[in-house]
């Protein structure tokens, strides 16, 4: 008995037993990866679905956060927009940036998923005094009332999921470009004014 690494299975890595009688190689699966795989549990590694990337909340919602946010190619998208919090996708292109921002009643948790960059944070506009390389898998909190900008740069689109609290951006926002985020904000800030 032989055992291979069944490496294309996914989300599972199993070893299967083989048997080899001199004339032909038996794979054995069990019953159980039999009935899993016949309900799609085992899927290959090379199912390259893209997800559905549409505002879920305030519904119940599971996603491979790591993928969404690769997948994503808008500079901004709302993936989920409950009652106290919301996840949105967001992807800056080679030295773009977020743009110098403050949200005076919101907490912020941005996360890196691709690229590299800079987070600049302070009390005011002219004294961003914290500032932090930013890579994959770091995470970035930034504290009600603080300025703060991202910037890429990198020689990769900066991918990245922010989570706001209480949510920042109306259920169902999608910002292709900057400049769409830019009149967005006008035009929320005015009608909010008004």
């Amino acid at each position: 008995m032989y055992y291979i690494p069944f490496l294309h299975q996914y989300p599972y890595f199993v070893n299967v037993p083989i048997y080899n009688n001199g004339r032909s190689v038996y794979w054995t699966i069990s019953n159980e990866m039999e009935q899993a795989n016949r309900f799609g549990y085992l899927r290959s590694l090379h199912e390259d679905r893209n997800l559905l990337i549409t505002d879920s909340g305030p519904k119940p919602f599971v996603v491979n956060i790591n993928k969404a946010t690769k997948q994503n190619n808008t500079f901004r998208t709302a993936l989920w927009t409950g009652k106290h919090f919301q996840v949105t996708l967001m992807s800056l292109g080679i030295g773009e940036d977020i743009g110098l921002e403050i949200h005076p009643n919101v907490d912020q948790f941005l996360r890196i998923e691709q690229g590299r960059g800079i987070i600049k944070m302070g009390k005011s506009k002219e004294n961003l005094n914290f500032q932090r390389n930013v890579y994959d898998d770091y995470a970035i909190v930034v504290p009600a009332g603080t300025w703060h900008n991202v910037i890429n740069t990198g020689n990769i689109p900066l991918k990245l999921y922010s989570i706001y609290a209480p949510p920042n951006h109306p259920f169902g926002t999608v910002h292709v470009t900057k400049a769409d985020a830019a009149t967005a904000e006008d035009e929320h800030r005015y009608s909010t004014e008004g």
